[in-house]
């Protein structure tokens, strides 16, 4: 394993960033403030429709397994401020008279309308904002929608694989990325692809990134041994060469790994772009609670300064920078095949897969929607009397952040791997 190791060290490709500065900023600057902000209230309420029906195959079942299952909220768990919040975030969190005042003026302007205008202009705004974005994000006025608490619903190994697992990757890979030359079977997009344009090698290496991301969550919390009284959850190290390991993967486990550090400069590309829109004083991670919601936002806004501070980050320049019509017509293609990516989720059968597997992939497209909108967060208005030209909703919010959350814990979780490996060789 220590050849195996030497393969996930140095620099990355495309990018002027190395392993090692990675793990530790991740681990000494990123991980520990993530943690603390991603067990608020605001951020481990997720509203999320795992009821949506797979639109790809008809041969369709739920999984059986018991550690499948998600246990959605009740009403009375969910903070009041997050239920009574708009589809998008918005100034009506504050209590202040003067939003008071504001919203009686909206009021009385849309009272003037006629409801066939308000519902196209509802129609036109649903349709800009849809245009924006990398993924699916679902309904969240939907009765299907429920709240679930990701701090009771963790993600970890549910027994979920198989045939129906593969399908899901399969899936994923064979149809919907950019096919490069030659693939290795089974999985392996990234074995030939010198051929393609720096926009698709990064398409696929965020999906390989993210593909990693989730295999060692599930080698991380894995259920090591079950009896009346507890069930163990901890690191399963064979479970994790399996998937990783050189020989085992034919080559292809530390190429995985460098594609997860990939993965974590572009969504920390991401929170680094995004600081002007958090720094609004109109905008608030508003729970109904005040002084929580203050303190959480002090540390939210800490968290993206780090993230800014870092020295390496991606150039996201390089991505769509040739003919302009060429790049246009790439960049939709791009956006297309992810959001045909967030809809095949929607396939997966295990429903705690299900929820884990559409929150990274909606954090991911969030990440990209914020990479190519660099002129509307920067032409964003820094007062609170005019809609702002770039909008997320507090599902890309939640999203986003828990996302960056999972790759953070992934680096860290390589970490520990490492150190019980060498234990293992002593």
């Amino acid at each position: 394993m220590v050849q195996f190791w030497s393969k996930v060290t140095g620099t990355l490709d495309d990018c002027a960033c190395d392993v090692e500065t990675i793990d530790r900023f991740n681990n000494k600057e990123i991980f520990p403030k993530l943690q603390k902000l991603l067990s608020s209230d605001y951020f481990r309420f997720y509203k999320v429709n795992l009821n949506n029906p797979c639109p790809f195959w008809t041969d369709h079942s739920q999984c059986g397994l018991k550690y499948c299952a998600v246990k959605p909220c009740t009403p009375g768990e969910v903070p009041e401020g997050l239920k009574s919040s708009s589809y998008k975030y918005s100034e009506a969190a504050s209590q202040d008279i003067e939003e008071c005042e504001k919203a009686e003026k909206l009021g009385a302007v849309n009272g003037s309308l006629s409801d066939e205008t308000r519902q196209a202009l509802q129609e036109w705004k649903k349709h800009d904002d849809e245009s924006d974005r990398f993924c699916m994000l679902d309904d969240e006025d939907s009765p299907e929608s429920q709240y679930v608490d990701l701090l009771l619903n963790p993600e970890r190994f549910t027994g979920y694989k198989g045939p129906e697992a593969w399908r899901i990757w399969n899936s994923i890979y064979e149809e919907n990325c950019f096919k490069p030359y030659s693939v290795k079977r089974p999985l392996n997009p990234l074995a030939s692809n010198s051929g393609l344009c720096v926009e698709k090698r990064a398409f696929f290496r965020l999906i390989s990134g993210l593909h990693a991301s989730i295999n060692i969550h599930l080698s991380a919390r894995y259920l090591l041994d079950e009896n009346w009284f507890k069930m163990k959850w901890g690191h399963n190290v064979s479970e994790f060469q399996l998937r990783f390991d050189e020989e085992l993967t034919e080559g292809e486990g530390p190429k995985r790994l460098r594609n997860l550090y990939f993965l974590y400069l572009i969504e920390l590309r991401a929170l680094a772009k995004i600081l002007p829109y958090f720094e609004r004083p109109a905008f608030h991670l508003y729970t109904g609670q005040r002084t929580q919601d203050n303190e959480n936002k002090k540390l939210l806004l800490e968290l993206l300064h780090v993230a800014k501070s870092f020295p390496l980050h991606f150039d996201e320049t390089a991505l769509f920078a040739g003919n302009n019509k060429e790049a246009m017509k790439l960049k939709e293609d791009f956006k297309l095949t992810f959001k045909n990516i967030s809809r095949i989720i929607d396939c997966v059968e295990c429903f705690k897969c299900r929820l884990w597997g559409k929150l990274q992939t909606q954090g991911l497209g969030s990440a990209l929607k914020i990479l190519f909108s660099e002129r509307q967060i920067e032409a964003m208005p820094n007062t609170s009397n005019t809609n702002p030209s770039f909008q997320l909703s507090r599902q890309e919010i939640v999203s986003l952040f828990n996302a960056f959350g999972r790759i953070s814990t992934s680096v860290r979780e390589l970490e520990n791997f490492r150190s019980l490996l060498s234990n293992l060789k002593q």
